[in-house]
């Protein structure tokens, strides 16, 4: 890891993620959707929206979770981030979230609930810096982190990118 990288790291106080690279949670709204008004998906309330920074760093990867929610990518700073879903139903789609609008990326990227999602840094020797604001906010308890052969096992056709993104 570089100095640079380092120091962003520092200085936005940010800590390892268990998907794979850097986090802070910089928003937790105050209100909270109660639990009779979510689906029985949720454990118990959740707020509103919440909103991390999120780094990945090249040669390392953010594996293979999902979450109840839907989860918008906003792009600050580095390369752009490759970002690969599958969807309940087995659609596989790969996204570039950047600055490089003639390339096709694009600086917003919504991931819907219950759909697959990995990243890594598209380009080497370098860093990838986003957001990520979740609503209804995020919980460790709507987080979860795939299995390899589950699902690989799940959906067959897309076993190289699962293999890939997996640990």
């Amino acid at each position: 890891m570089t100095a640079q990288i380092q120091e962003i790291i520092d200085l936005l106080e940010m800590q390892p993620h268990p998907e794979g690279g850097f986090y802070k949670e910089t928003y937790r709204s105050v209100g909270a959707i109660t639990s009779e008004s979510l689906s029985s998906d949720y454990s118990g309330p959740r707020t509103y929206s919440t909103c991390i920074y999120f780094m990945l760093v090249s040669g390392k990867f953010s594996a293979f979770h999902k979450i109840n929610q839907d989860e918008v990518w906003h792009f600050y700073d580095g390369s752009p981030v490759e970002l690969h879903t599958i969807s309940p139903d087995g659609k596989h789609a790969s996204h570039l979230i950047g600055r490089d609008f003639k390339k096709g990326q694009v600086p917003q990227l919504v991931v819907p609930g219950n759909h697959w999602f990995a990243s890594k840094v598209s380009e080497p020797d370098t860093f990838s810096l986003v957001g990520c604001t979740v609503a209804p906010g995020f919980d460790f308890d709507d987080f979860v982190l795939a299995k390899r052969e589950t699902l690989q096992r799940s959906y067959p056709q897309h076993e190289e990118v699962i293999e890939a993104f997996t640990h």
